[in-house]
């Protein structure tokens, strides 16, 4: 893994009212999204909000574990540790 990778755990909520990153807990990102959780189509709205969040690519985004589950790591490349903080803190101001 490179500096510009970065593997996140997450823990996503599926059928919520909106979209939305609750912040850390544990070291574990928890993030809402609105879809529903058949046909990966909670994953894909899952990388689809982190890519406007972080501002990086969809497919810079690659759900590595727990596709089917709410507990997920998650590649983030061309994007460093320091950058996620920053932009996840820039949410809350």
């Amino acid at each position: 893994m490179s500096e510009d990778q970065i593997k996140l755990k997450a823990q996503v909520q599926p059928n919520a009212k909106r979209n939305e990153i609750l912040g850390f807990e544990d070291g574990i990102l928890k993030v809402k999204v609105c879809a529903q959780p058949v046909k990966g189509k909670a994953n894909r709205e899952l990388i689809d909000f982190l890519s406007k969040i972080l501002g990086i690519r969809k497919s810079d985004i690659t759900i590595e574990k727990g596709e089917t589950g709410r507990k997920k790591t998650i590649l983030l490349e061309r994007i460093t540790q320091s950058q996620i903080e920053e932009r996840l803190n820039n949410l809350e101001s």
